[in-house]
């Protein structure tokens, strides 16, 4: 296969990802955005809330994202069982997780007074969160399902069943958070069902795909769902808890950078709040494009390609860096214009956070080049089942060059929300770097 046959390969397998991806991005978008009409107190709550679920969940995430090379490189070898053991395994594991999960989750408001928020923006987080936290197992069987549907490249599913979700979640947080159609009004109390009703809706839907479609009925994931099988679920956590730390490294900094602009008042964090919002609805093409590498590659090395491999990293690496590019334009040339599409703009806070929020997206416009070639280059890793080396490599990118400069230009050198920000820039830079680097070092020769 040529470059353009590879191309189009990736394109197939990835723009019902990367759709999927910002169907994801765009029910967080949705709550975010009816919060930030609701009230600012709400939204604040959200950006608190919503983070820390996050966090929680992608962790888990990452055993079903082992699941995806693992699957991938059978798939490429013809094993039709290997594919069934790591999958099922993978939704064990995410199983359990989600329930051992439920405590901690239980305790938010707690958690965020520890970490010196303001008590009632804490209690209304903690009220999200004992709705929302329900959501934790529908999402992460979820995941597992997305995992097999990607190696097998039967992702327009995926695709479809994240629209079905962005639809209920308006219509539901439409009639939760303001009480309309006859509904309770209930703020940020609405926005958490409403996650916890899209989550079980798109689980129903990927569930009655793979019992039922032909291709991917064929491997009988759900059948003696029950059946242990130990060496399957020990390559899974042996692959995943990498993964998971990796994940958690990146969106446990992008957290804390929640918190220490929390420290700064209502205003900054709800600034923060929006730009990291457009920051990431960008960063789901280079998140898709990167499951859609991991795939690609992963099944190429399964077969022994090596010319397949490297052409399938290098058409994804392009296609990150280009769109990320046109990403960064935007948020240079036009951010007022971005940032008040989450604001009542007739609320008189409303100016305030859109004059706080103006640099920061002007900075998230410089690292969305670094933040593209990270992803893509992670995903390349773990297509190789090299999980390891990156998590370091991710620990010591995000919390020991992002956070120490995030806090010290930040707070020490007082330069606020700016210096926090250029502080998460340099730390994905770095990551950027380092992770490519081993990518090119490990890669099979033809």
């Amino acid at each position: 296969m040529g470059w353009g046959g590879h191309l189009r390969a990736t394109m197939v397998l990835g723009i019902p990802l990367v759709g999927a991806q910002l169907g994801l991005m765009l029910i967080n978008t949705t709550d975010t955005v009816m919060l930030g009409w609701y009230s600012v107190e709400a939204l604040a709550a959200a950006v608190l809330a919503t983070p820390l679920f996050f966090t929680v969940m992608i962790f888990g995430s990452g055993f079903s994202q082992a699941v995806m090379p693992i699957a991938a490189q059978a798939e490429g070898k013809g094993d039709v069982r290997g594919v069934r053991r790591a999958v099922r395994m993978g939704l064990w594991v995410a199983l359990s997780y989600s329930a051992v999960v439920m405590v901690p989750l239980w305790h938010t408001e707690d958690i965020l007074l520890a970490f010196g928020q303001e008590p009632a923006i804490a209690a209304l987080a903690g009220d999200y969160m004992r709705i929302a936290q329900w959501a934790m197992f529908p999402t992460l069987v979820a995941h597992g399902l997305r995992a097999f549907l990607s190696a097998i490249e039967r992702p327009r599913i995926i695709f479809w069943s994240t629209v079905a979700g962005v639809v209920l979640n308006g219509l539901l947080n439409w009639a939760l958070i303001f009480g309309n159609w006859g509904a309770p009004e209930l703020g940020v109390r609405g926005a958490a069902f409403a996650s916890l009703g899209t989550t079980t809706l798109t689980l129903i839907i990927l569930v009655a795909y793979v019992t039922f479609n032909r291709r991917a009925s064929e491997y009988e994931i759900l059948a003696r769902f029950w059946r242990a099988d130990w060496p399957d679920l020990l390559e899974v956590l042996r692959v995943g808890l990498p993964i998971a730390i990796t994940i958690l490294a990146e969106v446990g900094i992008f957290v804390c950078s929640s918190l220490m602009m929390g420290w700064l008042g209502v205003v900054p964090l709800a600034a923060h709040g929006i730009a990291i919002q457009l920051a990431s609805i960008s960063f789901m093409v280079p998140m898709g494009m990167s499951q859609a590498a991991t795939v690609r590659v992963g099944r190429a090395f399964g077969r022994g390609d090596a010319v397949a491999l490297n052409r399938a990293a290098g058409t994804v690496m392009a296609v990150c860096i280009a769109f990320s590019a046109i990403s960064g334009l935007l948020f240079w040339t036009i951010p007022e214009s971005l940032i008040s599409l989450f604001l009542d703009n007739s609320k008189p806070e409303a100016p305030h956070v859109i004059a706080y929020a103006v640099p920061l997206l002007m900075i998230a416009a410089l690292f969305q080049l670094f933040d593209g070639a990270q992803v893509a280059g992670a995903g390349l890793l773990r297509g190789l089942k090299d999980t390891r080396v990156p998590m370091w490599l991710a620990i010591g990118s995000y919390w020991a060059v992002g956070f120490t400069l995030a806090y010290g230009l930040g707070f020490v050198a007082d330069l606020g929300g700016i210096g926090v920000w250029c502080g998460l820039a340099a730390g994905l830079g770095f990551a950027a770097v380092t992770m490519n680097v081993r990518f090119v070092i490990l890669r099979p020769r033809a």
